[in-house]
């Protein structure tokens, strides 16, 4: 989860969680202990994000230079452009072997200050700092947000045609334009995430879906009150299954109050504490970490 890229959090805390991951594998440092490699501890799309973006040039507004140039294409100029853009590529892996051994200096030197933390010690404050984040514990999916409308009454399983997407609500974050997110699926409810952001962007709890499933092969629908949420994604099933397990233990924890109907279609309303109010994740190191 941490090496995916599904724990968003500052750069320190990764090396932290890195420095005690190699604590509980090596116990304390020593320049005789194996070296895992730093994609096993570290997330590579962070050192990638360091990297300068590629320069475009902008075309050239001569229609004969423009001319020439699709001439020359396949000659010296072809040649030319393929040397030029090894050499880009060149620099770039250059930068990326600078970054990841600062990187992995950084760990080391965090290593070096677990000295004395016993194996038990290091992975139960691996999990504390992980566990900090609002969404530990849920299983995410990469999915698009394609559309947000009113949700219709069509029969289970018929195609949505899609709308223009349209704010969830008043107070709800989500924007007006397909987006990237984060489908979370947990215990107690259903979390939407901007990539790479610690804070939820919405969170439904199983009272408000009023139904789910798929729309076709590759969209899921969540209608929650009187919306429909149309995600694009190619693990329908997965989450389809994982709703419908949580929403059976959900209802099994409390017999008392029976769902009125299947609990894939519409869940009853959760018992109390099934949706608690999300809090800000606000770091602190947890007993046994580094200190600073």
């Amino acid at each position: 989860m941490v090496l995916r890229g599904y724990v968003p959090t500052s750069e320190e805390t990764l090396q932290t969680l890195a420095a005690l991951r190699l604590q509980s594998l090596n116990s304390d440092f020593s320049t005789h202990a194996p070296f895992p490699r730093l994609e096993e501890l570290f997330p590579p799309h962070v050192l990638h994000a360091r990297l300068p973006p590629p320069r475009r040039r902008p075309p050239s507004k001569c229609r004969g230079a423009r001319l020439r140039a699709g001439l020359l294409a396949g000659g010296l100029w072809g040649q030319t452009l393929a040397k030029q853009r090894a050499e880009r590529d060149q620099r770039l892996r250059g930068r990326l072997r600078e970054e990841g051994a600062s990187t992995m200096a950084a760990i080391v030197e965090k290593w070096k200050l677990l000295q004395g933390m016993g194996r038990p010690e290091a992975m139960a404050a691996y999990v504390a700092l992980v566990r900090e984040w609002p969404g530990f514990g849920s299983t995410l999916f990469d999915v698009h947000l394609r559309a947000v409308r009113p949700r219709l009454g069509t029969g289970r399983g018929q195609p949505h045609p899609m709308a223009v997407l349209m704010p969830l609500s008043p107070q709800s974050p989500l924007g007006a334009g397909p987006q990237r997110l984060w489908l979370g699926i947990g215990a107690k409810a259903v979390a939407l995430y901007k990539p790479g952001e610690p804070e939820p962007l919405d969170t439904f709890c199983y009272g408000r879906i009023s139904s789910f499933g798929a729309s076709d092969s590759s969209t899921f629908r969540l209608s929650v009150e009187d919306r429909d949420l149309l995600f694009e994604t190619s693990q329908v099933d997965e989450i389809t299954q994982l709703l419908i397990t949580y929403l059976a233990s959900a209802g099994t924890r409390q017999p008392h109050e029976p769902a009125t109907s299947p609990p894939a279609l519409a869940p009853s309303v959760p018992p109390q504490g099934l949706c608690p109010a999300v809090t800000p994740w606000q770091h602190r190191p947890p007993a046994g970490s580094l200190g600073s």
